[in-house]
């Protein structure tokens, strides 16, 4: 079985999680409060950040590069199209929101609501919590027009583009910070995305002082 130490909102965490359990791959989840920046745990990843996999032998450290690994270690089911310009575009998205959404909405949100009590670094910055709000509107109109002109988002067939996504607005979700009823689209999307097994365990997550509300784990919202 896989062991992978991670934090349990984080959504490159939860991306790489959703990737095991689609491909039906076991793991021992270890919660790791990295900012810690325990001896132990730098020797496993020196640069002090979740998610960390170990896996055939090998401790692997950042999300992207360990789901191209699995990817290219267990095809099947496949995240990954076969083209390489669709290939392309789900790697395009992925950057999305790892990247822009990430910096834009989940860092400003996510982060200022609940990491720094965690990390015991004060009280949230309204202006950043505001600026989220505000981000996280442009980001669910760009994937209801994805979602307007494809059946998944960056295609025909779901793939780590969606995961990508559906990690970044499941942990938002878990604080009450997405507006579903902006998208019926993305609502739907995310519906579909949420009921699948590989969710699971996901939805089971509970953080300790931040309680999920009602909908989170409701399959039908």
């Amino acid at each position: 079985m896989a062991r992978m130490f991670h934090v349990p909102l984080s959504p490159f965490c939860r991306k790489v999680r959703l990737s095991l359990a689609e491909k039906k791959i076991g793991v021992d989840l270890v919660e790791e409060k990295y900012w810690e920046a325990d001896a132990d745990f730098l020797r496993r990843n020196p640069a002090a950040k979740v998610p960390v996999l170990q896996l055939d032998g090998i401790t692997m450290s950042e999300s992207g590069p360990i789901c191209e690994y699995l990817e290219e270690t267990r095809p099947e089911p496949s995240l990954l199209p076969k083209d390489p310009v669709a290939r392309l575009e789900v790697r395009r998205l992925v950057n999305w929101f790892d990247d822009k959404f990430h910096n834009e909405v989940t860092s400003k949100l996510l982060y200022e609501r609940v990491n720094k009590k965690m990390m015991g670094q004060g009280y949230p910055d309204s202006k950043n919590v505001k600026a989220g709000a505000k981000a996280i509107k442009y980001h669910l109109d760009y994937m209801t027009w994805l979602l307007d002109h494809r059946r998944w988002l960056a295609g025909d067939q779901m793939t780590l583009a969606d995961f990508a996504a559906a990690a970044h607005l499941s942990s938002l979700d878990y604080i009450s910070d997405v507006d579903w009823n902006r998208s019926a689209v993305v609502k739907d999307w995310y519906a579909k995305i949420k009921s699948r097994p590989a969710f699971r365990n996901i939805l089971a997550d509970q953080v300790p002082g931040f309680p999920p509300p009602r909908h989170y784990n409701d399959l039908d919202f």
